[in-house]
């Protein structure tokens, strides 16, 4: 589901640029929940929250409703792990973030399939 997300700043998919692989997903259907952790490019990346937001969004419309989702950077890749991890992990922030209408157009993007 999530492999094919474009990165916000690179002409490639999460998955090609190894932000998003495999073995950092968990999927447990009989407590349903769902772990994502992924490792932005660089420590500093300025677009690890978007990056996270857009797999969150992506989960959250694909998936039954169920599932408790967790979505997460890969600890001690990013230097502003804990604050990206808990915008990420507040449903306030991350449905406020999507009534943004231009930060949901450009998360919109990010999940659009390339031409």
């Amino acid at each position: 589901l999530i492999r094919s997300i474009n990165d916000p700043e690179h002409p490639l998919t999460l998955e090609e640029l190894n932000v998003v692989e495999q073995v950092r997903v968990k999927v447990d259907d009989a407590e349903s929940t769902v772990a994502v952790a992924f490792t932005p490019t660089i420590p500093h990346c300025s677009m690890a929250t978007l990056i996270g937001l857009s797999i969150k969004v992506k989960l959250i419309r694909s998936l039954p409703e169920r599932f408790k989702l967790d979505v997460h950077i890969t600890p001690g890749t990013h230097a502003s792990e804990h604050a990206v991890n808990k915008q990420l992990a507040d449903k306030e922030r991350v449905a406020a973030a999507l009534e943004n209408s231009h930060l949901l157009e450009v998360v919109n993007q990010c999940l659009s399939a390339r031409s």
